[in-house]
């Protein structure tokens, strides 16, 4: 494998499905997201959500939004809320800097966390928690981090939360149930897909993160493929551009080419294969729909009914 770095001069692997902040790309939509949720965290808001769907780099901008408060405030996150009301409020104390017993009950292990939360407070140190795959978390879960929202000053809240999940986090938001944590979320985001532009930039960004200072490495129809292919989704970008680049240099090529696109297209469950039709396929079916119209027309105009 150190043959497919030196092969395109580059010093570290550039389509990595590790969540690397130094990766990080500005696109609109998660630079929206964050300036969205920075604006809110430093205005005092309580509750704060984010949305999207898999692979759109939900865990990526919490990485981020985490560095950005890194001098102004206390973080808590908590990648995997499967938890249930005891484990998360176990997590929470251990990411504030606690080392509670085992053997402390429900009612004291809240009272430390409500300490120190009220002794930052004093130090006017804001405390964000960041809960990461909130899909997941059990409704129990859910109501337990809404009272948690409850502790507070006379001028704000000990603790802020960021929920980032996927879009089956609002379905569970909409039950009855969980009402009253829905009407305490003032800020939400959807993340959306990037455009055919954005993912030609996100390429070419990676690629410079990762040391490639050559020619354009993918060729124009390459990116338009790594577009069609991903469905603008930068996680499937990156699984497309990683084995494109292999087979690129598996052929000691040292550019790639729609070619090698749609073999890692071809490999890759869950790409978009469709839309890459060769053109004569298009121009078949366009003939095939075409036809159809016409033999319809006849027929309507056979029976004296207008089409």
């Amino acid at each position: 494998m150190s043959l497919y770095l030196s092969h395109f001069g580059l010093q570290e692997y550039p389509f990595s499905l590790t969540p690397d902040t130094d990766f990080y790309y500005h696109s609109q939509p998660h630079q929206e997201a964050l300036n969205v949720l920075l604006v809110a965290l430093r205005s005092g808001e309580g509750f704060l959500k984010v949305t999207g769907e898999v692979g759109l780099g939900k865990t990526l901008l919490c990485r981020m939004l985490l560095e950005a408060l890194e001098d102004e405030a206390v973080t808590a996150y908590i990648p995997n809320p499967h938890l249930s009301p005891a484990s998360m409020r176990l997590a929470l104390a251990r990411e504030l800097g606690l080392n509670p017993d085992d053997e402390l009950s429900q009612e004291q292990l809240l009272q430390r966390i409500q300490d120190r939360l009220l002794l930052l407070a004093r130090e006017e140190r804001p405390v964000v928690l960041c809960l990461d795959e909130a899909q997941q978390l059990p409704e129990a879960t859910l109501e337990a981090v809404r009272l948690l929202t409850n502790l507070e000053t006379e001028k704000r809240k000990l603790i802020q939360v960021v929920l980032f999940g996927q879009p089956e986090l609002d379905e569970r938001l909409a039950r009855p149930s969980v009402r009253q944590l829905r009407q305490r979320i003032t800020f939400s985001y959807r993340l959306r897909q990037l455009d055919a532009d954005a993912i030609a930039a996100y390429v070419r960004h990676r690629l410079r993160v990762a040391g490639y200072r050559g020619a354009p490495l993918f060729a124009r129809p390459a990116l338009k493929a790594l577009y069609q292919g991903s469905f603008g989704t930068p996680r499937l970008v990156n699984v497309l551009a990683h084995k494109a680049l292999m087979a690129a240099w598996g052929e000691g090529e040292d550019q790639v080419t729609r070619r090698h696109v749609r073999r890692a297209i071809d490999d890759t469950e869950g790409a978009r294969q469709r839309t890459l039709a060769r053109p004569y396929v298009l121009a078949a079916c366009a003939v095939g729909v075409m036809a159809t119209v016409a033999l319809l027309a006849g027929w309507f105009g056979l029976q004296g009914v207008r089409p």
